[in-house]
This record gives structure tokens, sequence and C-alpha cells, in this order.
């Protein structure tokens, strides 16, 4: 099996991707575009990514300086290019939610180590002229470094 494979499968846009190891995915486009609005949109899925990568590198981070992360929640909000086809990301930020006897500048460092350095799709969206920002809110409270 390929890494990935979509086969239509709801309507004119709606397709499932199966990976290789079978892992699915719902993908379709908004019911005002001419979707069913039955799944992500790919552009959601970039973001999706860029979130799954990053918090893989955090919690190893945090993992490996023995810090007791007990949640994390990441929220990415961004912007396209107005008026262009392809519209691509033009600015994106994320916030990095976390709880946990965790100290704070090892969870700003964490973060900054993966946006910066290890996350491959975070590098992918710069290279592509997306400005990611990002802010650490541990406990409650925002992480200032």
């Amino acid at each position: 099996m390929p890494l990935m494979e979509l086969v239509r499968t709801s309507g004119d846009y709606g397709l499932t991707a199966t990976d290789a190891n079978q892992h699915q995915l719902k993908i379709d486009i908004p019911v005002d575009q001419g979707g069913e609005g039955t799944g992500f949109r790919p552009m959601q899925i970039l973001l999706a990514g860029l979130g799954g990568c990053s918090a893989v590198d955090v919690v190893s981070i945090l993992k490996k300086q023995k810090q007791d992360l007990e949640n994390l929640s990441i929220k990415i909000d961004g912007e396209r290019e107005p008026g262009k086809e392809p519209s691509l990301w033009q600015t994106l930020h994320i916030i990095f939610e976390m709880t946990g006897p965790v100290d704070p500048i090892k969870a700003h460092r964490a973060v900054q180590l993966s946006i910066d350095k290890y996350c491959s799709v975070a590098e992918t969206l710069r290279r592509a002229g997306a400005e990611i920002t990002w802010t650490v809110v541990l406990n409650g409270e925002t992480v200032i470094a």
C-alpha cells in the first residue's frame, strides 16, 4: 500500500484518506463551496499536522527533562493570503496551553526548540512564506522568557 491513498467516498468532494497502517481521515469542502462539509478541509489538515508535529516534540523534550506535563492543548489560528489562488498560509499563531508542575523556562524552551528547530511541518510552512508566532500558557499564566 502507498504511504497515503485517497478515495472519493461522499458526494463530489468528500474523500477518505487511508495511510499504510489503515488510519483514516475524512476530507471535504464546505457546503457553500459545493461540498457536504463532512470532513476536514485540506488547509486545515496542514494546521493539524503542525500542531501534531509540535506536540510530539514538546512532550518528548519535556519528558527528557523529567518535567511532569499533565495536559497539553494546542490552538492554532491564522490568515491566508487574500485574493490569491493558491491562497497560502500567511500568518499562523499557536497557543500551547500546558498544565502540571513544569518549569516555565523549560516549557518555553521546549516550544521554541520545536517550532524553530525540530518540527518539519513548521519548517515546511515557513519555507512557503508563513510567519509563525507562538505563546506558551502554563497553568493559566502566559510564560514570558
